[in-house]
């Protein structure tokens, strides 16, 4: 118990040493050797994590009561505050974030009128929209019916983001520092990062995207081509089909068709989720019936077309056959 007391009172000068005085709790030794071999080995443990006395003094007491976790997890207020921190060093990435959808705030999405009068909430919502939350969906909005008007029940989460960086980047994990590439297409950034990981509501940890599952998708009883990039087990993990596999059904988005095989990443940009100006890093600018990609009647030109981009297949546009190119003149 001294032992323990003294380490409490002399903590706020001692944090400043670093990991080496981080690492004599013994439940964040291991925090601290996963922190020294990640791509974030030369960023100090306090440019991350603050001194906070009232939570050392209840790691302490529970310490002395042997209610010791088997590791530190972050709650709500700790996931959130990281985003501040990310963008300290990562504001382009920050900025591409924010202006994405997955920015989107607890108010935006849990008081969907659109939404909610068609689909009842429920806790399943907070797997992917919510994921950090300490508890659950009663405790997040009210009332839980299809009638409303909805609104955000805990006091301060109305204008939080729902998925924030953590959702998808572990800090603590191994790797080397990334230099920034040649180039910057979604077809040249295939390599899976260490960083990528899912975070997993119910145990509170992140799951390495390398280990998480593509599934297998059908297109009616056909098996349709997946691209091995393993970044997309991170968009899967909600962007999923119904648990018959069916293409396009519930969230799904794997492309069938004209691109079927291509990754998530081929034309979306990791943070930003745009996809302007992808078509060019496959495509020509006239398709080979000599029309231009980015102007043929589908959802990259209007998110009104009947022919959605992820699943427009030629016929439907050709349905007596995709006529031939017409022929360069020679000037």
């Amino acid at each position: 118990m001294r032992y323990a007391l003294v380490l409490l009172l002399a903590a706020p000068a001692a944090f400043a040493l670093g990991p080496d005085f981080c690492a004599n709790c013994h439940e964040i030794r291991p925090q601290v050797e996963l922190w020294r071999k990640s791509t974030h080995r030369s960023v100090t443990c306090t440019t991350c994590h603050e001194y906070n006395l009232m939570r050392n003094v209840q790691r302490t007491t529970a310490h002395l009561r042997d209610r010791v976790p088997e590791q530190p997890k972050l709650g709500t207020e700790q996931a959130l505050a990281m985003v501040e921190k990310c963008r300290s060093c990562h504001q382009q990435q920050y900025d591409d974030w924010k202006a994405g959808p997955h920015s989107a705030t607890y108010a935006r999405l849990f008081t969907n009128q659109a939404h909610n009068t068609k689909r009842k909430l429920m806790d399943d919502c907070l797997r992917c929209h919510g994921m950090h939350f300490d508890g659950g969906i009663n405790d997040l909005v009210t009332p839980i019916n299809t009638q409303g008007p909805w609104k955000i029940a805990k006091a301060g989460m109305a204008d939080r983001p729902t998925m924030p960086c953590l959702t998808c980047h572990t800090v603590h994990r191994a790797g080397e520092p990334v230099h920034k590439p040649e180039q910057r297409s979604g077809l040249a950034q295939s390599k899976v990062r260490p960083s990528l990981g899912m975070f997993d509501r119910r145990s509170r940890m992140n799951i390495a995207a390398a280990m998480l599952p593509i599934p297998a998708v059908f297109d009616g009883q056909r098996p349709v081509k997946m691209s091995p990039d393993e970044r997309q087990g991170l968009c899967y993990q909600c962007h999923a089909a119904l648990a018959q596999g069916n293409i396009a059904s519930g969230d799904d988005r794997t492309p069938v068709g004209v691109h079927e095989g291509l990754s998530c990443f081929a034309c979306h940009q990791g943070h930003q989720q745009n996809t302007r100006a992808s078509c060019g890093t496959c495509h020509p600018r006239l398709s080979n019936c000599g029309i231009d990609v980015e102007k043929m009647d589908t959802t990259f030109k209007d998110a009104k077309s009947r022919h959605n981009v992820h699943t427009v297949k030629c016929l439907d546009c050709h349905p007596s056959g995709v006529p031939r190119r017409p022929a360069r003149s020679i000037q």
